[in-house]
C-alpha cells in the first residue's frame, strides 16, 4: 500500500461530522493556512462543495480525514476519485505523541484531524475502496447482527408480557425465537383458550410443527390440562393479550428477516475465495465465518501486525500513565461491530479449541 505525505495533495481537509450540519477545515498546501467552513448535511450541499473543490484543485488529489464510525458523509463522498481519505480517531490509542494529541485535541475541531495529516501523515493508514461485491456483503452482515439484536429485544419483551398473565407458556415451549412458540401464542394467546383445545387439536398442532416425540406432546398436553391461571383479572389479561399478539407477529416478521439475509451471506459468502481460511478457525460457524472474513476485508496489506487490528478492533487494553500511577482500561472509541464480532466469535471458539 502507497504511503502518502502532505505533499501528494493539492489540500489537506478535516470533517467534523453532524447530522444536519459539517464543520470543514481545509487546508492548502500552497497557501500554507487553514480555512474553516460549515456545509449542510443535504447531497446537494455536499455535492457543490465537492465540486468547488474540484475547480479550486483541478486534477490534483485531496485528502479527506474523517471520525471513523462517520460513515453516511464518507458514502456521499466516496464516488468522487480525486478524494484520498483517511479515518482518525482522536484518542490517546493513536501511534503519535501524546503532547501533540493533546495540544491539538484543544483545537476547535475539524482542525485535529487537519493538523495531523500536516505534522503525522506518515503515521495514518488511506482508505482503501473494497470492492462493491464485498461491500454489499459486509453491509449484509452487519445488518443480520442488527436484526438478531432486535430479535433479542423483541423477545424480552415478549416474555415480561406473557409473565403478567399467561407464564405457563414460558415453560411449556423454552425456546420463544422459534415459529412453534410465535404460532401456539397465536392459535392460543391465554391460558383459557389452550385449555379449552382438544387433545387431538393440540398433537395436530405440534405434528405440524416437526415434534415427533409422543412422550413430550403426552408430557405438554398433561401440563397444560393442569395448570392454574396466574389471574382472571380482565383488565390484566386483555391488554396483555393484546400486546402479546402484536408482539409474536413483529417477531415473526423479525425471524424471516434473519433468515433472508442468511440466505443471501451465505451466497456471498461461497464467491469469496478465502472462505477455506475461515470455515477452519475453531467455532467460526455459517454465522461466524462470514463476520470474520469481513472483519479482515479484501485488502489484507491494511494490517501489518496482530496487534494493529487488536487496536483498531479495539479488542486491546489501553494503557494510561500519569506520574507513578499506571492504570488499564477498556478502549472506548472502536468499531463496535468489529469488536463485538471477535468478542462473540471468542466464546463461542472455547467449545471448540483447548
Amino acid at each position: 500500500m502507497k504511503a502518502f505525505i502532505p505533499d501528494d495533495f493539492a489540500a489537506l481537509i478535516g470533517i467534523d461530522w453532524a447530522d444536519k450540519k459539517h464543520d470543514i477545515c481545509e487546508y492548502s498546501l500552497t497557501q500554507k493556512q487553514y480555512q474553516l467552513s460549515v456545509i449542510s448535511s443535504k447531497l446537494e450541499a455536499i455535492r457543490d462543495w465537492t465540486n468547488a473543490l474540484k475547480k479550486k484543485y483541478p486534477q490534483q488529489r485531496i485528502a479527506v480525514s474523517y471520525e471513523l464510525k462517520k460513515e453516511p458523509l464518507i458514502y456521499a463522498l466516496s464516488k468522487y476519485d480525486h478524494l484520498i481519505f483517511f479515518p482518525i480517531n482522536l484518542q490517546p490509542s493513536l501511534n503519535i505523541e501524546k503532547p501533540l494529541l493533546q495540544a491539538v485535541q484543544k483545537i476547535t475541531p475539524p482542525m485535529p484531524r487537519s493538523e495531523l495529516l500536516v505534522r503525522h501523515m506518515d503515521k495514518f493508514t488511506s482508505l482503501e475502496p473494497e470492492s462493491a461485491e464485498y461491500r454489499i456483503f459486509a453491509q449484509l452482515v452487519e445488518n443480520r447482527r442488527k436484526r438478531v439484536q432486535d430479535r433479542v429485544r423483541l423477545t424480552n419483551r415478549l416474555t415480561a408480557t406473557l409473565k403478567n398473565y399467561y407464564p405457563q407458556v414460558i415453560e411449556w415451549l423454552a425456546e420463544k425465537d422459534t415459529m412453534i412458540f410465535c404460532d401456539f401464542i397465536l392459535k392460543w394467546s391465554t391460558l383459557a383458550d389452550v385449555q379449552r383445545a382438544k387433545a387431538s387439536t393440540l398433537t395436530t398442532f405440534f405434528h405440524a410443527h416437526h415434534v415427533r416425540y409422543a412422550y413430550v406432546i403426552e408430557h405438554r398436553i398433561e401440563r397444560i390440562k393442569s395448570a392454574h391461571p396466574l389471574t382472571d383479572d380482565c383488565d390484566v389479561i386483555v391488554p396483555n393479550q393484546l400486546l402479546a399478539k402484536h408482539l409474536i407477529q413483529q417477531l415473526k416478521t423479525l425471524m424471516q428477516a434473519i433468515s433472508e439475509h442468511d440466505v443471501e451471506i451465505k451466497q456471498h459468502y461461497k464467491a469469496c475465495t478465502d472462505q477455506v481460511i475461515f470455515d477452519s478457525l475453531p467455532g467460526a460457524d455459517p454465522v461466524f465465518a462470514p463476520r470474520l472474513l469481513v472483519a479482515f476485508g479484501e485488502n489484507r496489506d491494511r494490517y501489518q501486525s496482530a496487534s494493529e487490528i487488536q487496536r483498531y478492533a479495539g479488542i486491546a487494553p489501553v494503557l494510561e500513565q500519569s506520574g507513578k500511577q499506571l492504570w488499564t482500561h477498556w478502549r472506548y472509541s472502536c468499531p463496535t461491530f468489529l469488536r463485538q464480532s471477535f468478542v462473540e466469535w471468542s466464546g463461542e471458539s472455547i467449545h471448540y479449541s483447548s
